[in-house]
């Protein structure tokens, strides 16, 4: 198992200017501040990190600047996500020239195939890129759920380094977490949640990679060390004031999707004065009006009063014509 990308790894949301561009400012200051927290690497271009809404410059713009800022701190992980094996293998390629320590690609979609058509997408990688690589499971994205016995198998050949398990399925990976164990850990097993990472913890899981830690990194900080020290009565307080936070992606109203989620999380870190504005990669509108409301109640329920007003955030982003 490669002990460098053990702990708490957020996945980073990407800034935006009020008019669509990379706010590295704003960037700067979120990924500063999660370091400050004691996180223990990132992970940029994930589905927090608008992977799927980034055209290849896009992406470049934000591991180059990414780079610059993590500046050797922690590790980086870099998402190389794409409809089928050859882009992916272009993306990751990009990463490790540009400076990634790890790369994370899901399973091939759109030309759906099976588990044996996704076990050589991964092997094909491994191949052609020689860094540590982490297969994402996120069947809801990807419209695939990823075996355990073949994940399994590929951390035995040398082909995975671990996985980040996005499926919401705890069943799942407890019984892969137990295979892994019984096959002398040749996997780093990293939770995607944000609200039951304790039952993770309890299973046996080597860290998380909770979006909410964009909010608020410290709770998951705290969470890991009583996790490491055995107190897990710290364990389930932290969890328990995080999974409150995690609201602020049920409360808004009349949206779905990445608009409620990850735009729950832009809102918040507006609010917190972390990012200049809420805004979101086209087509997804940013919140406004009550919704930035209903967000700022969640924060000051677990005391973290925003230090912009509601009006401000519900005024800093662009809604562009079509």
């Amino acid at each position: 198992m490669d002990s460098r990308f053990r702990g708490v790894i957020p996945p980073v949301a990407t800034a935006l200017t009020a008019d669509g561009k990379l706010d590295k400012e704003s960037y700067a200051r979120s990924i500063n501040r999660m370091i400050d927290a004691g996180v223990h690497g990132l992970f940029v271009l994930g589905s927090s990190g608008e992977v799927a809404f980034s055209a290849d410059e896009r992406r470049r713009e934000i591991i180059e600047a990414a780079v610059e800022i993590i500046d050797h701190r922690v590790p980086l992980m870099i998402g190389c996500i794409d409809t089928e094996t050859n882009r992916v293998i272009e993306h990751a390629r990009q990463a490790k020239e540009l400076g990634a320590d790890a790369i994370v690609a899901t399973a091939p979609f759109y030309a759906l195939g099976g588990q044996a058509e996704i076990e050589r997408h991964f092997r094909l990688i491994h191949e052609a890129v020689d860094l540590p690589l982490f297969a994402y499971d996120i069947p809801v994205c990807v419209h695939t759920k990823l075996a355990g016995d073949m994940l399994v198998r590929l951390g035995l050949d040398g082909v995975l380094a671990g996985v980040k398990d996005s499926s919401n399925d705890d069943v799942s990976f407890r019984f892969l977490v137990d295979a892994n164990e019984e096959a002398g850990h040749p996997l780093v097993l990293l939770t995607g949640q944000e609200v039951v990472v304790d039952g993770a913890y309890m299973a046996g899981a080597d860290g998380s990679v909770p979006g909410l830690a964009n909010v608020e990194a410290s709770g998951y900080v705290r969470m890991w060390d009583a996790y490491q020290a055995g107190d897990w009565e710290t364990v389930r307080k932290e969890q328990d004031v995080l999974a409150h936070l995690m609201r602020i992606v049920l409360v808004p109203e009349g949206v779905q999707g990445f608009g409620k989620g990850v735009g729950g999380f832009k809102t918040a870190m507006a609010l917190l004065g972390v990012f200049d504005t809420n805004q979101m990669p086209d087509p997804v509108l940013p919140l406004k009006g009550e919704n930035v409301k209903r967000v700022a109640q969640i924060l000051r329920e677990v005391g973290l009063n925003p230090v912009v007003s509601e009006e401000v955030v519900s005024e800093s982003a662009q809604i562009r014509s079509l």
